[in-house]
């Protein structure tokens, strides 16, 4: 984990966090001008042994806001996480004038897990505060942000463009890590290069900051790289790659992969804007497991 900010244009400070557990990366986004902020993929501490949660990690990024006195106005999530929980309800808790955001896309993911975990998509989808349609526009402060589109890993995915800094979620990983997979319900392949090939178009100076690093080959984790270094060198996405190249790569790949340690738990927290699930008559909340659906 580091608090070192970096200054992109001179205009957004981005500050990214760490969370070994899952291997990823949540960022502190600020207009230094008027202190206003997003958190970007936040982390809950979630222990699958014991089912316990705790808010370390979280109160990371609060502890940074209030060193820095910054107003958070969003909590942007870049799509429902399959490998941890949102705090995004907790910090909300704490941060009264912030608004939880998610791609509208999130209605599709939610109507395709609806049967498995009897939910209603209906009511799951009020638990964010804002759906970004395809390219909408907000503001941190004076610094112009957009909501793009970058279907493939999973339909509701965002990459986020605020200032000069690209938060790409899942979509692009370091160029040594490639991309994220596509075998998850409405994944697919072929929308993820397509999605990658528009983010190719913003200048090579675009920095990119990734939601996921494990570290390959040993090295250090990394967060932070350009979209120029993207195109020169990432391993599965770079220039002369063509689509039906990284589509057989990319399902290759994924054919390999085992599912997600955490996907049950947080499918059911992630699809409600990270809700909980209310307590039952005994004061304890439960998370359920269906038996054979993943």
């Amino acid at each position: 984990m580091t608090t070192t900010a970096t200054t992109v244009q001179a205009a957004v400070q981005v500050f990214p966090f760490h969370h070994a557990d899952t291997g990823t990366w949540s960022y502190v986004v600020a207009d230094p001008a008027s202190r206003q902020a997003a958190i970007i993929d936040p982390v809950l501490d979630f222990d699958a042994k014991s089912a316990h949660i705790t808010h370390v990690s979280a109160q990371k990024l609060l502890d940074c806001v209030n060193e820095h006195g910054f107003q958070v106005r969003w909590l942007l999530e870049t799509h429902a996480h399959a490998d941890h929980l949102t705090a995004a309800q907790w910090l909300a808790a704490q941060l009264p004038d912030a608004m939880v955001a998610i791609g509208q896309g999130i209605r599709e993911v939610q109507r395709t897990f609806a049967p498995v975990f009897e939910l209603n998509p209906e009511t799951a989808a009020g638990h964010f505060d804002c759906l970004f349609s395809d390219d909408d526009e907000f503001t941190l402060g004076a610094v112009r942000a957009s909501a793009i589109p970058v279907p493939g890993h999973t339909r509701d995915s965002l990459a986020y463009l605020i200032g000069d800094a690209l938060f790409t979620g899942d979509s692009l990983f370091m160029p040594d890590a490639g991309t994220a997979r596509c075998d998850f319900p409405g994944g697919d392949a072929a929308m993820l290069y397509r999605s990658i090939e528009r983010l190719y178009q913003l200048p090579d100076s675009t920095r990119i900051f990734v939601c996921h690093d494990y570290g390959p080959g040993g090295r250090p984790v990394a967060c932070e790289t350009t979209i120029g270094e993207q195109k020169r060198s990432n391993t599965h996405v770079r220039d002369g790659v063509s689509e039906a190249e990284f589509v057989a790569l990319r399902e290759a790949r994924d054919a390999t992969l085992a599912t997600p340690a955490l996907i049950i738990p947080a499918l059911q927290v992630n699809l409600r804007a990270g809700v909980l699930p209310s307590p039952s008559s005994n004061g304890i909340r439960y998370l359920r497991m269906p038996l054979d659906q993943f």
